[in-house]
């Protein structure tokens, strides 16, 4: 036993500095919690400020906007996880079928490359692409006869602007996902589905979307942790007061409630409540994955 010790000591060393980022950073933060069961005073500090109990949740639920605001992190969350499971999936299909290997490394390249990029710099071009009177995109609506669409102003618009920007950034990072998934079917399906007369179109229905399907339920699954995540890298760089109608989520709540009105008590309860919900989100999604696809962490 000691000497199995000192021989995966190396190994315990390796992980120690990743540990203890993560309970610097992660762990030791969880403290700020009682903010939530306090009325803030900074001049006293976190453990000594006047105790209020649960009236910091009850004013975020009396809050004008707070159905509003779960909805919209609802309808939002929700739409990207849709999209972030079928756009991938067909994208991965589609390029499965594509024989020129240095073709299809190229596209992997080139849709994989957005997700490395920040939501800093591309809103920057979104919004000059989007622009409503000097965009690209509004310049060939224009072409076509289509009036221009404020895709960032327009409360209508902005939920779905932020659904189709997330899923062109991420799709590419699901796509790999999927692909890596086609690897392992077995050729000799393929050949015995040809020999029975199948086509492309029924080979992919009766031989690669069956070998996927567990794979994309256990995708599906585990997505069901960020129901609450609408991204607040994203809405918070793109969105404006004019779209807080059905732009406005959680996190972007919690900013202005924290950092702008010095409100931490409330902002700390808002996200205390995110993330009780994301938590037992998260608990449910494994226990489905486990049920469903025989996926378990340990």
């Amino acid at each position: 036993m000691k000497r199995k010790t000192i021989r995966e000591l190396p190994f315990h060393l390796m992980i120690l500095p990743g540990f203890l980022l993560v309970f610097i950073y992660s762990y030791v933060p969880m403290a700020g919690i009682i903010m939530a069961f306090e009325r803030l005073v900074p001049s006293k500090g976190m453990f000594r400020s006047p105790w209020v109990g649960w009236k910091n949740f009850e004013y975020m639920l009396h809050l004008p906007g707070t159905l509003s605001v779960l909805g919209n992190t609802f309808f939002i969350a929700g739409m990207k996880m849709a999209a972030g499971i079928v756009v991938p999936v067909l994208f991965a299909l589609l390029l499965n079928e594509a024989r020129n290997r240095l073709f299809k490394r190229s596209i992997q390249t080139i849709i994989y490359f957005p997700h490395f990029l920040s939501w800093i710099i591309l809103s920057g071009i979104l919004i000059d692409i989007l622009s409503p009177s000097t965009g690209l995109v509004n310049g060939l609506l224009g072409s076509l006869g289509i009036p221009s669409i404020y895709f960032l102003g327009d409360p209508d618009w902005f939920p779905f602007t932020l659904v189709l920007t997330d899923t062109w950034k991420e799709f590419g990072y699901g796509t790999i996902v999927y692909l890596a998934a086609l690897t392992s079917i077995n050729p000799a399906l393929y050949e015995a589905a040809s020999m029975d007369g199948a086509g492309r179109m029924r080979q992919t229905l009766n031989v690669t979307l069956p070998a996927l399907l567990p794979m994309i339920v256990l995708m599906s699954v585990l997505s069901l942790g960020n129901v609450l995540n609408a991204g607040f890298e994203q809405v918070f760089n793109l969105y404006s007061p004019q779209v807080y109608k059905t732009g406005d989520i959680i996190d972007t709540l919690v900013f202005r409630i924290g950092l702008e009105n010095a409100n931490y008590g409330v902002a700390t309860a808002v996200g205390l409540f995110k993330s009780v919900v994301s938590f037992v989100m998260i608990g449910v999604s494994y226990m489905l994955a486990y049920r469903l696809t025989n996926y378990r962490i340990f």
